[in-house]
């Protein structure tokens, strides 16, 4: 068996905190684009295509950001539920939810690097659309 106390789990506070609070920001970010397509959408009838294209690539960060936020979520929760086992004694549990936190830990930085990495992806619509014209 590990040789773990209930400072371990304690010691992800801060880092899944501190990556709620990014997640948050990348959603407020992706918030404020997708206000300013719809503005532009609805001004603009010529460039449709490439907002379309735009719109697409934002609908799939949308989804995978709410998945990382609940991911990351998940993890808090597991995280602060292993604490509970430590302190009730139950270290085989304790240890193991905290397993789990790990794990979601993981899914969510995993869903955060493809996040990125289609984020990418809308920037360079972008720039194919400036070289165009």
């Amino acid at each position: 068996m590990q040789n773990i106390s209930i400072n371990t789990p304690a010691l992800l506070f801060p880092a899944i905190t501190l990556l709620m609070l990014a997640y948050t920001n990348r959603f407020l970010a992706l918030a404020t684009l997708i206000r300013n397509l719809h503005a532009k959408y609805k001004q603009v009838q010529e460039d449709r295509d490439v907002i379309k294209a735009q719109i697409r690539n934002l609908k799939k960060r949308l989804v995978l950001i709410k998945q990382m936020q609940a991911s990351g979520i998940v993890s808090f929760f597991f995280c602060v539920l292993s604490m509970l086992f430590f302190f009730l004694e139950y270290e085989v549990w304790a240890i193991t939810i905290f397993g789990l936190s790990l794990i979601f830990l993981l899914l969510s930085l995993a869903l955060s690097l493809n996040e990125v990495y289609i984020s990418t992806k809308a920037l360079e619509i972008e720039l194919k659309n400036m070289e165009e014209e």
